[in-house]
């Protein structure tokens, strides 16, 4: 029976001391991970935050005469102020539709049917990385050039003039697509890599589902988030883009801000600070936009039992 009986450890003071040591030791080391996060958080914050800070008192404060926000009041009564942010706007939305009609049937016709062509596929979309700004602003005007000198006595001058219509400069809306195509690519690669597209193709499709139903219905639901990074990306590319815009002569928002900034530094600034935000709202939308909520279609459902 003594045999039998389990005798209980022998507890020193050493080892009573080190299992109280052991306690404090884990709240140091979790208080230092969350140290460290702190100092680094507050530094990325400063590192963004001084910048439009120091621009936001430099378009307010004047030396000598105080405070003024006539540079923000200006903006609206500005020379072509609201014209060019309008037409970025517009180019932003079309090139967006532009980009997700090519690469969306483009991408799941791959991966359901055609597989081995995904690395064609992917190399093709990352071409415009590799391309410069300036050397496809440079193709683009000896394309349009052809208009004139090749091409006047035919009906294809007339479309060559339509997409350089100054009012909606769609030949902008081609370049921002080509440029905007190697985002669009990782961000809906991602996303059907996460999802078994062809498992809830044939299934939409053994329910009787035509193909356009199976698109919207079922692939693009579940692709939100994917269409939402795409698009927002994309918006993000089209408002800051300046190269091509100013080379082939066009005036969207990112060239009017330039144009202003040697006549009026302040306004310049101001209308730059005010871009962002705008930017900001539009890609926070955007963010809203892609995440599945409640009650709407694709998003999951949680059943609630009753008691």
């Amino acid at each position: 029976m003594a045999a039998m009986t389990p005798t209980a450890p022998d507890v020193t003071p050493e080892s009573g001391a080190r299992a109280a040591a052991r306690p404090a030791a884990r709240v140091r080391t979790r208080r230092r991970p969350r140290l460290w996060r702190g100092l680094v958080l507050g530094l990325g914050g400063a590192y963004f935050l001084v910048p439009l800070i120091a621009s936001f008192v430099f378009t307010v404060h004047t030396p000598g005469q105080g405070v003024s926000f006539e540079a923000y009041t200006a903006l609206l009564s500005a020379d072509g102020f609201t014209e060019s942010l309008l037409l970025s706007l517009g180019l932003a939305a079309a090139t967006i539709a532009l980009a997700l009609l090519l690469a969306v049937p483009a991408l799941v016709a791959v991966r359901l049917g055609a597989p081995r062509l995904r690395p064609v596929v992917e190399v093709m979309c990352m071409l415009p990385l590799v391309v410069p700004p300036i050397a496809l602003v440079t193709g683009i005007s000896t394309v349009l050039r052809w208009g004139p000198d090749h091409l006047s006595r035919t009906p294809l001058y007339q479309t060559f003039l339509a997409v350089q219509n100054e009012d909606f400069p769609f030949v902008l809306v081609l370049a921002y697509t080509v440029m905007a195509l190697p985002f669009v690519y990782r961000s809906l690669d991602a996303g059907l890599r996460a999802v078994d597209v062809p498992t809830l193709v044939e299934a939409a499709r053994n329910c009787g589902a035509s193909w356009v139903h199976v698109m919207l219905r079922v692939i693009l639901p579940n692709l939100r988030s994917s269409l939402a990074g795409a698009a927002f990306l994309t918006l993000a590319l089209v408002l800051g883009e300046f190269t091509l815009a100013s080379i082939l002569g066009f005036r969207p928002f990112a060239v009017w801000i330039v144009s202003i900034s040697g006549a009026q530094a302040r306004m310049s600034v101001a209308v730059s600070l005010l871009s962002l935000l705008i930017t900001w709202l539009l890609l926070l939308v955007l963010s809203r936009a892609g995440t599945a909520q409640a009650g709407t279609p694709g998003a999951p459902r949680t059943s609630r039992k009753e008691s």
